[in-house]
Formats: structure tokens, sequence, C-alpha cells
């Protein structure tokens, strides 16, 4: 289902569309860039106000800053809307959602005013963290990870299978060669330990005591280093490998960056009429 404007549509609203949900013009992209400049700012302001030293002293000027931004990311929504053939297509697209939920906790503060609510809207503030997601527009690439993460996602099984059966194991040694007086008193309680061990994250909540418990755990730490190396070996040879493509692609191929107007895809070839996802004419 097509959102973007007919030709017939006034020239302003065509005009409009190519810099705000495109981004092949330098219109565009400079609209691109002024958009992460303010997401990234706001999510800053949000984030300081949580510190509450600097909340006691500048926290009347951060909310002032929220509001700017609140009141920016409102204009560009109610502009997005207006420009699109279909608004409640995009109003309930996965980025339009994302664009309503960087507006609406802010506003809420307004009909939530009475004291009794306080601990509401403090939570409903939290909410704005969700304007972070707005950033996934700029990440094309995102989709590239994707794909190579779905491709390895069987070998990614298999290595997670075998960890599983290795912490499994060790975690049951463990408990019968530590025993319950050196805080080993379960074998799941054990397989935790083994986890931990494993990632090499080492709480010390548990550790053994004994001599041949000291040793399986060297052993379990040292294989442990190994092993966090195998899935990043994993998909980085999958993302190493040539997407493939209906004919010879060019030495140094360019993509379009035109967005698909019905499954958001980018990174269309430079000839492309119709996107590669989903069949769409572009």
């Amino acid at each position: 289902m097509e959102i973007r404007p007919r030709n017939t549509d006034p020239a302003w609203k065509r005009a409009a569309y190519s810099v705000i949900f495109e981004s092949d013009t330098p219109a565009g992209r400079a609209f691109d860039v002024a958009l992460l400049v303010a997401i990234v700012l706001s999510v800053a302001a949000v984030m300081l106000e949580s510190v509450r030293s600097i909340d006691l002293r500048y926290g009347q000027y951060l909310r002032g800053v929220e509001w700017f931004f609140t009141g920016l990311f409102l204009i560009e929504y109610a502009a997005r809307l207006l420009i699109v053939r279909r608004p409640m297509t995009y109003a309930l697209s996965l980025l339009g959602i994302i664009d309503f939920l960087a507006i609406v906790p802010t506003l809420a503060t307004l009909l939530l005013a009475s004291s009794r609510y306080l601990l509401v809207i403090r939570t409903l503030r939290l909410l704005r963290v969700f304007r972070i997601f707005k950033l996934g527009r700029f990440v094309g690439e995102g989709e590239f990870i994707a794909d190579a993460l779905k491709a390895s996602r069987y070998k990614i099984l298999v290595f997670l299978t075998a960890v599983f059966t290795l912490v499994v194991v060790m975690g049951t040694m463990m408990y019968v060669v530590e025993g319950g007086q050196n805080g080993f008193t379960s074998i799941p309680k054990s397989i935790y330990w083994a986890i931990v061990t494993l990632t090499t994250v080492g709480y010390g909540d548990i550790s053994p005591v004994t001599v041949l418990g000291q040793a399986l755990a060297s052993l379990l730490m040292i294989m442990g280093y190994a092993i966090i190396a195998v899935p990043t070996g994993i998909v980085s040879a999958q993302m190493a490998m040539p997407r493939p493509s209906a004919g010879p692609a060019p030495a140094a191929p360019v993509y379009k960056q035109v967005i698909c107007h019905v499954c958001q895809a980018t990174d269309h070839r430079p000839d492309a009429e119709f996107c590669w996802r989903c069949g769409e004419k572009l």
C-alpha cells in the first residue's frame, strides 16, 4: 500500500516528501542530519535529568529543553502525516508508532498534573527513551547485519547447544566435587556458576574450595576465552560473503538511498525501479 504523494498532488507536498522521507538529495540528507542531532540531544537531556545533582541545579532548563524537542518532534510527526497519501498507514507502521511514542509521554504530563499521579508521570517520562529508536531510520546497514545473523542461525544454534551441554556437564561435576558445604547446593545453582564462569563474568558469589574444583574452574575459564570468539567468527564469516545478485555487479556498487514507502527497505540498486524486498514501485 503506497503512501507516496501522487504526481497530481501539489508540488510542495511532493518536494516535502522527498526531503522528509528520502535522503538521496542534499535537502533530504540535511534534514536527516538535523533530525539525528535533535534525537541525540533530546536523549542526552533525559539522561542528564535522571542525575539528581544535575536535576537539582539545572532541572528547570532541562525540562525546557525537553519541551522544545517535544515540540519539534510533534511538528515533524504532523508534517509526516500531512504529506503522505494515507496517513493511517504511516501512523500504524513501526516507525510511525515510534514517532508517536517519542512525543506522547511529555504531552501526557499535561493531563496528569495531580500530585498523587506524580509517580505515574515519572514512569511515563521514562518512555521518552523510545525516541532513541528513531535512530533506526539512519542505520541502513542494520539490514545487512540482520541478514548475516539470519543466515548463521543454524550454526549459532549448534554452538549454543554445545555450550549448554558443556555448562550442564561442568555444573554437575562441580556439584559432585564441591557439594553444598561450599555453596554448590544444587545442580541448577552449579550450572549458574558454570555459566557465569564460562562467560568470564565471575560474580564471585560462589567459588570452588577444593583443589579438584579449582582445577575444573580454571579449565572452564580458559575454555570461556576460546568460546566467546566462536559466534563472532561465524557471523563475521557470513558478513564477508558477497551478496547474491541477479547479474555481474560493478566494481564499486552504488545504492540508492530511496526508502521503500511500504516496507521501509533501503539499499536499492541505481537502476532499480521496484523494491528488492516487497516489489513495490519506487
